[in-house]
């Protein structure tokens, strides 16, 4: 098994013209997807980030506002996974509800140990 990291891309724009109680209903959606990966023992971690942020550059010496990405390009949170490989990663965001808006995207990558294994 190795773990998985999902970026969380877009879909801001949509979801932010929803009524408060559609929010909340998209959020449920969000809680009972992710407690059916805790159940099954694929969920490590995974969180919402905030829409501000620092970008440090330069060693530190410059410091300035962002992420400066595009809507449908700004990480809105992450979650990382336990999957036998890629392929199986990949299966298991395309349940993700972020899909639920148009122009948002998960992308996977494997998190890699510093010791090369």
């Amino acid at each position: 098994m190795s773990n998985f990291l999902y970026l969380f891309r877009g879909g801001n724009d949509a979801y932010d013209r929803l009524s408060q109680e559609e929010k909340q209903a998209h959020m449920q959606v969000w809680g009972e997807w992710m407690g059916g990966l805790k159940e099954k023992g694929t969920l490590l971690d995974g969180l919402p980030l905030d829409r501000d942020g620092k970008v440090v550059h330069k060693q530190g010496t410059v410091v300035t506002n962002g992420p400066f990405a595009e809507g449908a390009e700004i990480v809105g949170g992450y979650l990382i996974v336990s999957a036998n490989d890629l392929d199986e990663a990949v299966e298991i965001s395309k349940g993700c509800p972020i899909f639920d808006y148009d122009g948002a995207f998960v992308e996977v990558r494997e998190i890699l140990s510093m010791d090369g294994h």
